[in-house]
């Protein structure tokens, strides 16, 4: 018999190496297909087994369920507590520019000055997480970026874009250009978010590279949509 399941946590080739050798260890497997891209595992088995049984074969940083039944939901309150844990880094780090940004600007406010500031330090921080594993990075920002699915240079590039547009935005060179890029880049990335949201894939969110692992949610396209939203707004006020 054939089941197939989801899989979270999986970033790059060698974690489906890894969930496919430890599932087959497991008796009454004959076979499992991974697939990355769509974060499922297709289990060919003797006879049935538990979800427990398979869940416990796999590393902690994977996490397995059945198809149509999204783990989320097998207990609302703990799933709900764990998806803001997981995702406190990533709060954490937005606050400390906001409070960066206005500190900056506070004795003598602009606005557009703090604005610019924050975007510059967004990137600048961004980039350094995405630095910290360049290897797994672009396997993992593939999974719902568009362009770096169709141009896989894209992925090894984008970090050091997002360097040089922070860069750009803290020095004051070329802003107007900066921006356009933003809107650009920040806008292919946001519809593949987007895309990957209403697909209902559980996949994990590269913009903190893959040290952290972050589930991908509405907290991504949030994230991207303030960036997108200052950009915009800029722009117009400069042409």
């Amino acid at each position: 018999m054939k089941r197939t399941y989801s899989v979270d946590g999986m970033t790059c080739q060698g974690c489906v190496s890894s969930v496919k050798e430890k599932l087959l260890q497991l008796d009454g497997i004959d076979a499992v297909e991974v697939d990355l891209e769509k974060g499922e595992a297709e289990i060919t088995m003797q006879h049935p087994l538990g979800l427990s049984d398979l869940r416990a074969a796999l590393p902690d940083k994977y996490s397995l369920g059945e198809m149509g039944v999204p783990e989320a939901y097998e207990q609302n309150s703990v799933v709900e507590k764990s998806k803001f844990q997981q995702l406190k880094p990533l709060f954490l780090i937005f606050g400390y520019l906001f409070v960066a940004a206005f500190l900056l600007h506070y004795k003598d406010w602009n606005t557009g000055e703090a604005m610019l500031d924050f975007m510059g330090l967004f990137y600048i921080v961004f980039s350094f997480f995405k630095f910290l594993d360049l290897k797994g990075f672009p396997e993992s920002f593939r999974m719902y970026d568009p362009l770096a699915r169709a141009i896989p240079m894209y992925g090894w590039i984008y970090p050091f874009l997002e360097l040089l547009l922070g860069l750009m935005f803290l020095m004051r060179f070329e802003v107007q250009i900066a921006l356009i890029a933003t809107i650009l880049i920040l806008g292919i990335t946001t519809y593949g978010v987007i895309k990957t949201l209403l697909d209902k894939k559980a996949i994990r969110c590269a913009c903190l590279g893959t040290a952290l692992q972050l589930p991908m949610t509405e907290a991504t396209f949030i994230e991207n949509a303030i960036m997108l939203l200052m950009a915009i707004g800029m722009l117009a006020q400069m042409v």
